[in-house]
């Protein structure tokens, strides 16, 4: 289950392309979803949080942990 503080890669349906968002808030804009997920990467590894991947539609694409999780790991990849 996606947390609040969790890092997305969204698609932009008024101005195309894809935003990466965290909480709520528009962090950064990106002309294709390659980019954004570069950026949302980036920051959730800094962060230590996760960084979840959306469709076109919303629904959830992947999502990759890079937090605290102890001896979890991401099977995805």
């Amino acid at each position: 289950m996606p947390r609040a503080d969790d890092v997305h890669v969204v698609a932009n349906r008024i101005r195309g392309g894809w935003n990466v968002t965290r909480a709520g808030r528009r962090l950064s804009h990106h002309r294709t979803q390659k980019e954004a997920a570069a950026v949302g990467r980036s920051l959730a590894g800094r962060t230590h949080v996760d960084l979840v991947t959306h469709r076109r539609d919303g629904r959830i694409r992947s999502k990759d942990t890079y937090g605290n999780d102890g001896s979890a790991t991401d099977t995805e990849h």
